[in-house]
Parts: C-alpha cells; sequence; structure tokens
C-alpha cells in the first residue's frame, strides 16, 4: 500500500534523525528521544493500521511509549461472525413499496369519494 510506504519512510527519516542528533550531543541530544517518540507515533498511522483497528482486528489499548511487539506465531482469525439485526431487506425498497401504498390508497379514497357524493 503506497500510504503505508509514505508513513513508514518518514518515520524512517525521524529515526535516523533522532539517531544523529543523539550522536552530536548538546542540544541536540535532549531533542532525540521526542523525535523518537515521533517516529514511533508515525508508525502508528499507517492507513492499514487505522482500519484495522477500526475494524478491531488490531489492539488500541497499547501502553503509551511501548514499542509494539511482533507476535511468537502467526495469528490465524475466523471470520466475524454477523452482528445480530443486521441484514434484512434494503430500506429503500421499504420506503419505496410504503410510497406506492400510500399512493394507490390516496387514489382508491379519491375514487370512492366520487361514488358517494354528498351534496
Amino acid at each position: 500500500m503506497s500510504g503505508d510506504k509514505i508513513i513508514e519512510k518518514g518515520a524512517d527519516k525521524l529515526e535516523r534523525l533522532s539517531e544523529k542528533a543523539a550522536a552530536e550531543g548538546g542540544v541536540k541530544a535532549k531533542l532525540a528521544p521526542a523525535l523518537a517518540e515521533d517516529a514511533a507515533f508515525l508508525r502508528k498511522l499507517k492507513p492499514s493500521l487505522m482500519k484495522a483497528r477500526a475494524k478491531g482486528d488490531a489492539p488500541t489499548n497499547q501502553v503509551p511509549g511501548s514499542a509494539p511487539a511482533a507476535p511468537s506465531a502467526p495469528q490465524l482469525k475466523a471470520p466475524r461472525p454477523k452482528k445480530p439485526g443486521t441484514g434484512g431487506p434494503n430500506p429503500f425498497a421499504i420506503v419505496g413499496g410504503a410510497l406506492a401504498a400510500g399512493i394507490a390508497l390516496a387514489k382508491w379514497i379519491d375514487w370512492r369519494g366520487h361514488a358517494h357524493p354528498r351534496d
């Protein structure tokens, strides 16, 4: 995914800049940990990870400042079951049917009104 590659590239640049600043010392060395944290945070902003978190496939309860550990084995999941109450008829079909029934009822009432005039 190109978005993931762009984010990873930016995080790598921040990490290299952090290492370079730490090696130089002085005021730059004080900024190095913040740059390293920014690189870790930027990696969490990958579009694929955000999508996985939105679907509930990725953890959302990580401790701030800790790097995620790689799983020791492949994480295979069964497909998620459907939530109760999902599915059913198309709501546009329901609204269209109600509209057609309302029009038919109005025409029938109007037609019956001509059969028994009040004058």
